[in-house]
C-alpha cells in the first residue's frame, strides 16, 4: 500500500484534454528571452501548438524591471571585461548585443518602444582621472574597431563640456557613446506579448516548473502544483532563475535594486548614464530619475534569488542620488524595487541543448534587452534546426 499522499491539486480531465494535450513546444519564462524564442519558434514551425509557462503574474525576473538602457558597453566596462576576457571574445559579444538591440527595434518599432536616441554618458569624479585618461585613451582604438562592427565613425567622444549642463556635482570628466538610446521596459514587454498571442502562442501565467525529464518521444513537465504534463519539446528561457530549475547550467541570480523619484521640475538630466564599471546607472523617465546598481557593494548578499531591498544599497543610492546627480535639490523618492539578473563566470549567454528536447538560452550578464531577442531566437533555432 503506497503512503503517498494525494495531490491537493490535481488536473481535471478537462484541464488536461482541453489546455495541456498535444502541446509541440513549451517555453518556460515569459521575459524577452522567452518570448522571442517563441516568436521564433512560431516562424519556423507555423502549426505547433506553443505554450509558455510563467510563475508570475507578470514575467518574474527582469524583463520588465530593468532600467530600459539599449547599451552595449561603456569604454570603462569593455577595459574590465578585457581583463578578464580575450579581448575579441569581448568585442564579438559586443557586436551581438548591437545586432540584438536592432532586431529588437525592427521586430517591434521604435514608437511601441518609446525608443530615444540621447546617448549614454559615462561618469568620472575628479578623484578618478586615472580611469578616465585609461579610458579616454583607449576610445581611439575602441572607434576604429567599432567602425567595422557597426558602422558608425564615432561611437565615443569626450563629452567633459556637457557636466554643467546636467548639474552633476564632482563629476570632473564624461565620455558620450553616442549609439546608446533607451526605452521603455514595460512597453516593449506588452508589445511581445501581444505579438505572440496574435500568433497563437498560449500563456499560462501562475504555472512554475519544478523538473523536466526528457523521456525520448517528449519531456514530462513536473509544475510546483505537483501535476504534470508532456510537450514535445521545451525551451528554459529563465536565465538568472535557471540553475533552480538545472543546477548544472553555468549561470547564477543577481539581484539589481532600483529606485525612481518623484517628478522633478526642470528635469536637466536627459540621456542613460553609467558609473563604476557600469555597477551604477540612471537615466531620465517621465520628468523623473531611476536609478540602480550598487550590487558591487555586496557581491555575495545580492547573489540571490530573492527579491527585495537591504539598507545598505537603498543608502548608497540615496546618496549618489543627492550628493552628485541632484545636488541641492529636494527630492523624493516614489518608488523601491529590484530584478534578478543571470550572470556567470563569462559574460556570454548560454544556448546548449541540455538534451535531444530540451535547450537552454540564459545568462544575459544584465544586458537582456541588448541581447535577449538574438538569445531567445537562438535557442528557437537549436532547438528546432
Amino acid at each position: 500500500m503506497s503512503n503517498t499522499k494525494p495531490l491537493a491539486y490535481q488536473l481535471s480531465y478537462w484541464e488536461q484534454d482541453s489546455f495541456f494535450r498535444d502541446v509541440d513546444i513549451v517555453v518556460a519564462g515569459s521575459g524577452i528571452v522567452g518570448l522571442s524564442a517563441a516568436l521564433r519558434a512560431r516562424e519556423l514551425a507555423p502549426s505547433s501548438r506553443i505554450l509558455i509557462l510563467e510563475r508570475g503574474a507578470l514575467p518574474v525576473g527582469a524583463s520588465t524591471r530593468n532600467a530600459g538602457f539599449a547599451c552595449f558597453g561603456s569604454v570603462s566596462e569593455l577595459l574590465d571585461d578585457m581583463a578578464s576576457h580575450p579581448e575579441d571574445a569581448v568585442w564579438a559579444l559586443v557586436e551581438r548585443r548591437w545586432k540584438g538591440l536592432q532586431r529588437l527595434r525592427q521586430r517591434i518599432g521604435d514608437a511601441r518602444l518609446r525608443y530615444e536616441s540621447w546617448g549614454g554618458y559615462e561618469l568620472f569624479r575628479a578623484e578618478e582621472q586615472d580611469v578616465f585618461e585609461q579610458c579616454a585613451e583607449a576610445i581611439p582604438a575602441f572607434n576604429r574597431r567599432l567602425r567595422n562592427l557597426i558602422g558608425i565613425s564615432e561611437t565615443y567622444r569626450l563629452a567633459s563640456q556637457e557636466t554643467a549642463a546636467f548639474g552633476f556635482r564632482g563629476v570632473a570628466n564624461l565620455i558620450c557613446n553616442t549609439a546608446e538610446g533607451q526605452l521603455h521596459a514595460g512597453e516593449m514587454m506588452r508589445a511581445l506579448m501581444e505579438m505572440a498571442r496574435e500568433a497563437g502562442i498560449e500563456f499560462f501565467n501562475g504555472i512554475a516548473v519544478q523538473s523536466l525529464e526528457d523521456i525520448g518521444a517528449g519531456v514530462e513537465i513536473t509544475t510546483a502544483y505537483g501535476w504534470s504534463f508532456r510537450a514535445r519539446r521545451v525551451i528554459v528561457a529563465t536565465n538568472g532563475l535557471a540553475q533552480q530549475l538545472m543546477p548544472s547550467v553555468p549561470v547564477y541570480p543577481a539581484r539589481s535594486q532600483v529606485l525612481i523619484t518623484a517628478p522633478i521640475n526642470s528635469l536637466a538630466v536627459k540621456g542613460s548614464f553609467h558609473y563604476d564599471r557600469g555597477y551604477y546607472y540612471f537615466r531620465n523617465i517621465d520628468g523623473r530619475i531611476l536609478l540602480g546598481g550598487g550590487r558591487n557593494l555586496d557581491i555575495e548578499g545580492e547573489t540571490t534569488s530573492e527579491f527585495g531591498t537591504t539598507p545598505l544599497i537603498r543608502s548608497a543610492l540615496v546618496k549618489l542620488l543627492q550628493d552628485l546627480i541632484l545636488p541641492g535639490q529636494p527630492v523624493a523618492v516614489e518608488k523601491w524595487w529590484s530584478g534578478i539578473m543571470g550572470v556567470g563566470g563569462r559574460k556570454s549567454p548560454v544556448i546548449a541543448p541540455i538534451s535531444g528536447n530540451i535547450v537552454v538560452a540564459v545568462r544575459l550578464g544584465g544586458m537582456g534587452v541588448a541581447i535577449g531577442t538574438l538569445v531567445g531566437e537562438e535557442g528557437a533555432e537549436l532547438l528546432l534546426g
